[in-house]
């Protein structure tokens, strides 16, 4: 059965108060000689109990133990005065800096300029050229990378067109061959050879760029009557339309 754990407080009864005084202090001297001895460390402890009484442990002697832990106690004094002044100089100086800053930005907006001299006057004058012409420098090749994305950019839609052209000439000589081999084949009075073909009206010359297609449809004109026992042949009729190629055939 282990031990139940006990309020950490004052005890009240004075003898009990003794005991447990005398019990935790040779324990708390026991486990002072331990770390000394484990840790090859230097350990100072001083007890005074409640009547005044001094005990005291030191794995080398008291004397030494204090001194140096005073004089530890001074360096760690002193080291955080060192970095407490280290950082208000810090502090001082980008607080100047900020300052010079502010000053310097107030006479290039041309503001508290009277307590200048001419030479200052002078200094503030070179350095607004210098950033002048830093920022024409800077202007100027902009624009010139823009007019140059821009030419790059007319020159693809220009190459584009060229292609456009090509292929709109190659329809339009499609289109010029195929007229002449619609109305080619006449004769010495003009007339269409073929009479399969009926003649069309179409007014259309070489400089024409419309699209012209053909559409085989049936010719008009009294129906004939069906004769049953010859065979015969298809008729086929010729129009030209523009823009669409349809095919049509009647059996009569």
């Amino acid at each position: 059965m282990g031990r139940g754990k006990i309020v950490i407080r004052r005890i009240d009864n004075s003898t009990s108060r003794q005991v447990t005084f005398s019990k935790r202090r040779n324990g708390l001297l026991k486990k002072a000689r331990e770390l000394a001895i484990l840790c090859d460390a230097e350990v100072g402890l001083v007890i005074f109990s409640s009547t005044g009484r001094l005990y005291d442990f030191s794995s080398t002697s008291m004397k030494s133990v204090i001194e140096r832990y005073t004089k530890a106690k001074e360096q760690q004094v002193t080291n955080t005065t060192n970095d407490v002044r280290f950082w208000k100089e810090e502090a001082t100086n980008l607080r100047q800096q900020l300052q010079n800053l502010q000053e310097n930005h107030r006479k290039l907006m041309g503001e508290e300029l009277s307590g200048l001299s001419f030479k200052d006057l002078q200094t503030l004058e070179n350095r607004l050229e210098m950033s002048l012409r830093g920022v024409r420098m800077k202007k100027e090749q902009i624009l010139s990378d823009e007019i140059q994305e821009l030419n790059r950019k007319g020159y693809l839609i220009h190459q584009e067109n060229m292609e456009l052209y090509k292929k709109v000439n190659l329809l339009r000589q499609e289109n010029m061959e195929l007229y002449k081999k619609v109305f080619g084949s006449r004769d010495s009075n003009g007339e269409v050879i073929n009479s399969s073909i009926i003649p069309l009206a179409i007014g259309m010359n070489e400089e024409s760029s419309a699209a012209f297609s053909l559409e085989l449809c049936q010719p008009q004109g009294p129906q004939q009557p069906i004769n049953a026992t010859q065979p015969h042949d298809p008729e086929l009729g010729l129009q030209l339309h523009q823009g669409k190629i349809q095919r049509e055939s009647s059996f009569a």
